[in-house]
C-alpha cells in the first residue's frame, strides 16, 4: 500500500520514522511529511502551543500539499494523535483513499462527509484524556453515518501515545499488539479498489 503517515504534536520524532520503517519492512511505501518544518518538542504543551501558533488551516494545507503528489495512487492515510486527526480529515475528502489508520486520535466529522465503504481502524488507550468515551461513542456513530467501515481497538491502562518508545506513555505490550493488528489491516486493503 501507499501510506502517508502524519506525526503527532511532538513533531517528526524518531518514533515516527521507526514506525515508517516497520511499515516499509512489511512491503509498504510510506511518506512521513514534516508539518512542523523541522521542529520537534519534548512536551505536549510545547507542541500544542506551536500547533496553535501555526494554525489548523495552515497545518491542513501543508498536509494536503504533502499528500497531493501521491493521492492518485490511492493512499492509506495514517497518523499519530494530531496526525491522526489530520489523516482523518484528508481521507474523508479524498474519494480515492484506500484506508484510514488512526493511532491515538480522531477529529470532528463534517455533517455532509461521506466515505462509502472506507476501511477505518482506530487504536486508542482506555481511558484516554484526549479521546473520552463519550467523544468516541459519538465519533463512531458519525463515522458509521458517513458509510465508513470502522473498527476500534482499545488498550486498557496504556498512555495516550503508547506506541512511542521515547515517551513516558509508552506501553510495549499495547504497542506491539497495535502494530500486529494494524499490519493485518493494511494487508487486507491490498485487494481491489473501493467502489466509486
Amino acid at each position: 500500500m501507499n501510506i502517508v503517515l502524519f506525526h503527532s504534536t511532538y513533531g517528526l520524532r524518531p518514533a515516527v520514522r521507526q514506525a515508517a520503517g516497520r511499515l516499509r519492512a512489511a512491503g509498504h511505501e510510506v511518506w512521513t511529511p514534516d508539518l512542523f518544518a523541522g521542529r520537534t518538542f519534548d512536551t505536549v504543551e510545547e507542541g500544542m502551543a506551536f500547533k496553535d501558533e501555526t494554525g489548523k488551516d495552515e497545518l491542513l494545507k501543508r498536509a494536503v500539499l504533502a499528500a497531493a503528489p501521491y493521492s492518485d495512487r490511492g493512499l492509506v492515510y495514517a497518523g499519530f494523535s494530531l496526525g491522526a486527526s489530520i489523516a482523518q480529515t484528508l481521507a474523508l475528502g479524498d474519494e480515492k483513499a484506500r484506508g484510514l489508520l488512526l493511532l491515538h486520535g480522531t477529529s470532528d466529522i463534517a455533517p455532509n462527509a461521506t466515505a462509502d465503504a472506507l476501511p477505518v481502524q482506530l487504536h486508542v488507550a482506555e481511558p484516554d484524556p484526549f479521546e473520552t468515551d463519550d467523544w468516541l461513542s459519538a465519533w463512531y456513530l458519525q463515522m458509521g453515518r458517513t458509510g465508513a467501515d470502522v473498527e476500534v481497538y482499545r488498550y486498557a491502562g496504556a498512555g495516550h501515545l503508547y506506541t512511542d518508545p521515547g515517551l513516558p506513555d509508552y506501553d510495549e505490550e499495547a504497542a506491539e499488539a497495535t502494530w500486529r493488528v494494524a499490519l493485518g489491516f493494511l494487508d487486507s486493503l491490498e485487494g481491489p479498489e473501493r467502489p466509486e
